[in-house]
């Protein structure tokens, strides 16, 4: 399986010219431990050279394997863009739009992979086990009390307000006037 898209601008049509096709899930590369392609990219473009340009609109998909950040089981979801449009600069000679049609993909993957939203829905729900901190304990042992430790700012307490003193000083001034 190939994983270029070379599009030849010397023989491309003036008025355009449809490629169909599938590239190698290798033009993924490596996404990571938690997410990997599992099928092919599949195209269907319709291509056209606009002076500098190249213009591919279409449809893509592919399939992608993640793992659910819920319940950390793995699934398929299908990335899939049905009116994908990707521009490509190029003067003249051969352009590859492998990277661009990767690139349009890539940018549609979920943040936070959920197993619900797959294209075979399991149900998301978190393990009990993992929210044990959340739970009352099931035993008989009791917390033991804590100690009483000294107050730090119980000493600020015992001050004396100064209100009286600010209060007089500001009567102070007035009579200088």
């Amino acid at each position: 399986m190939k994983t270029d898209l070379l599009i030849d601008l010397n023989t491309l049509p003036e008025e355009g010219k449809t490629f169909s096709g599938e590239l190698d899930p290798a033009i993924f590369g490596n996404l990571g431990e938690d997410t990997q392609a599992t099928g092919p990219l599949i195209y269907d473009l319709y291509v056209q050279k606009f002076d500098n340009e190249v213009l591919a609109m279409g449809s893509i998909s592919s399939a992608i394997e993640f793992t659910c950040v819920r319940t950390l089981t793995t699934f398929i979801q299908t990335i899939h863009i049905e009116n994908c449009s990707v521009c490509v600069e190029s003067p003249a000679g051969v352009v590859d739009i492998a990277d661009a049609l990767r690139e349009e993909i890539v940018i549609l993957f979920p943040s936070y992979p959920r197993c619900d939203e797959g294209d075979e829905k399991i149900e998301c729900n978190l393990d009990s086990r993992y929210l044990a901190v959340d739970k009352a304990p099931t035993n008989d042992v009791e917390t033991p009390p804590r100690d009483e430790e000294p107050d730090p700012w119980a000493a600020l307490d015992a001050i004396p307000q100064e209100s009286d003193a600010s209060e007089n000083s500001d009567n102070s001034d007035h009579s200088k006037e």
